[in-house]
């Protein structure tokens, strides 16, 4: 988009929660330069934005496009959706800070979300050399990082079942840390995923206290979404007071039949802990299923000692009668404390080509092909595709997901995985999802409601100083859209399709969709925390 572009005869939904106004809005170079009574801008360039609504640029609170970022700088599934800004390093598992032994270990590990392309230049080990790789190679949209404890509990203890020794303990602080000085906007964790699963609460204290003192939040993906998410929400908001780190609950959402209906239980823990002064906020995606890989499933104890351990465990007729029970009687805690129902659990994708055949069955579907029980073909499909299948798995509820996105702490994330023949089409159609379906169509939110949750909140959440707002001096990150037509066509027989209705999108005044086609340009950066801790570099 050329300097002197002028948005004529938009309506302006600022990203505030205010409500909508008729406006001008002029963009020279990479800045938002003017905000106007209709009729009174002027450009090089005017663009007739009469009958369509001018909202700041998306920022996708959870995604998973760390490698994918580098592998596909366009960025198609996020930018034709108007994402502007992602946050990288979910779920304590990522590609920084790494060693030579924990990067082959998480390639594998991250391989279903990921992917792990051949040939890739691998030139990095901390988290300034990630972004910097970023910034680089070129990319789409923004991207902001956060430090994730998994991977920082892999350099300092390994795969070890175990609270942290003193020395592993500051060893761990130390990494985080570092990681915060160079620019990550604060830490994640994964305590359904091994190793972060292992973590104590005094150990998430720990390091949270650290995040806190460097001005950032904290981002777990708590212990359990099922028969223990109560519990694991509260001891997030307990690890938040004792640190004083402020805290982002990552794709909160009350899943399985346990939880069913259950969404205001969750939201009164909340109300009551934003009462007692903890900073909260939170994200969610607007779809039932969720998506996973195949061996989060597993017991944590089976995780122990990395994929090569588990692997052999596998083939372990003890260890799979000891798992089978798990899956079968008590509840893993990989499934969130319940039994496994193998009809809820799809293929969403496989490493192993020869495998194509299982993605978009069931497990239950494929036990009555092969004339096998769902827990042996699960453990067999482990095996076969050394970890790396990833699933949908079919156990949320409409009313939790409409309480927790009315939550005034809400923002939006897509918690979008990129990879498998058939991935979860929340990675192509989350943010026109909600202003389809939860807005037009369902009157769950107002539209000003819904685009500040993903446009004003989270960039204060981020502490993105000139983001998230259409005001004069904002970076012109900016999405033009039909109000009437906007809607997610991605589905899960056919995951990959644009977003219907988004018509232009800029990154720093620069068109990366036009006339709702991408551009492929890259004019995205890495937004980094400041060592003040007051907005990006």
């Amino acid at each position: 988009m050329a300097a002197g572009t002028v948005f004529r005869g938009a309506t302006l939904i600022d990203g505030s929660g205010a409500p909508r106004r008729p406006a001008d809005v002029a963009v020279t170079g990479s800045v938002i330069t003017d905000v106007t009574a209709p009729g009174r801008g002027g450009g090089a360039r005017v663009v007739d934005a009469t009958g369509l609504v001018l909202t700041p640029g998306f920022i996708d609170m959870h995604a998973h496009s760390d490698l994918r970022l580098l592998a596909e700088p366009g960025h198609e599934a996020k930018v034709t959706q108007g994402v502007t800004c992602e946050v990288l390093g979910q779920d304590g598992l990522s590609y920084a800070p790494v060693d030579d032994r924990t990067l082959a270990a998480l390639r594998r590990q991250l391989a279903g979300w990921n992917g792990d392309p051949e040939g890739f230049d691998w030139d990095w080990r901390t988290v300034g050399g990630y972004l910097d790789r970023l910034d680089r190679s070129g990319i789409a949209v923004h991207a902001c990082y956060l430090v994730p404890h998994g991977s920082v509990r892999m350099l300092a203890m390994g795969w070890d079942d175990r609270p942290a020794a003193p020395a592993e303990l500051d060893r761990m602080r130390q990494l985080v840390a570092d990681g915060l000085r160079e620019g990550a906007v604060g830490m994640s964790s994964g305590l359904s995923y091994t190793p972060g699963m292992y973590a104590g609460t005094e150990e998430l204290v720990a390091l949270c206290a650290v995040v806190a003192a460097h001005g950032g939040y904290h981002c777990p993906h708590q212990r359990s979404y099922g028969a223990g998410a109560l519990e694991g929400y509260a001891e997030m908001v307990e690890v938040s007071r004792r640190s004083g780190c402020a805290l982002h609950l990552a794709h909160t959402t009350m899943n399985f039949e346990v939880n069913a209906g259950r969404a205001d239980e969750l939201l009164a823990l909340l109300d009551a802990a934003l009462a007692d002064g903890v900073d909260l906020t939170l994200d969610s995606y607007p779809y039932l299923p969720g998506s996973t890989t195949l061996a989060a499933l597993l017991p944590s104890w089976a995780g122990e000692g990395g994929p090569d351990t588990t692997l052999a465990r596998l083939r372990d007729p003890a260890a799979r009668q000891r798992i089978r029970h798990a899956m079968e009687v008590t509840g893993s805690d990989g499934c969130h404390g319940v039994v496994a129902d193998w009809a809820t659990v799809q293929i969403s994708g496989v490493q192993d080509p020869a495998l194509a055949g299982t993605v978009g069955a069931t497990v239950a579907e494929l036990a009555r092909r092969q004339g096998l029980d769902g827990t042996t073909v699960f453990l067999d499909l482990l095996l076969a595709d050394r970890l790396g299948t990833t699933i949908l798995q079919h156990v949320g509820h409409e009313e939790n997901v409409r309480a927790v996105m009315r939550h005034p702490a809400h923002t939006a994330g897509s918690d979008g995985l990129l990879m498998g023949d058939r991935p979860h089409p929340r990675a192509w159609g989350t943010f026109p999802r909600y202003l389809g379906r939860y807005v037009r169509e369902l009157g769950v939110l107002t539209l000003e409601g819904a685009v500040a949750r993903m446009t004003g909140r989270p960039a204060r959440r981020l502490r993105l100083l000139r983001r998230g707002l259409v005001r004069p001096g904002y970076d012109a990150d900016l999405v033009l859209l039909d109000p009437d037509t906007v809607a997610d066509t991605a589905t899960f027989d056919h995951p990959r399709r644009r977003a219907a209705g988004i018509h232009q999108v800029l990154v720093g005044g620069t068109a990366v969709v036009d006339d709702g086609r991408p551009t492929g340009a890259l004019p995205g950066r890495t937004l980094r925390r400041t060592d003040e801790g007051t907005g990006p570099r």
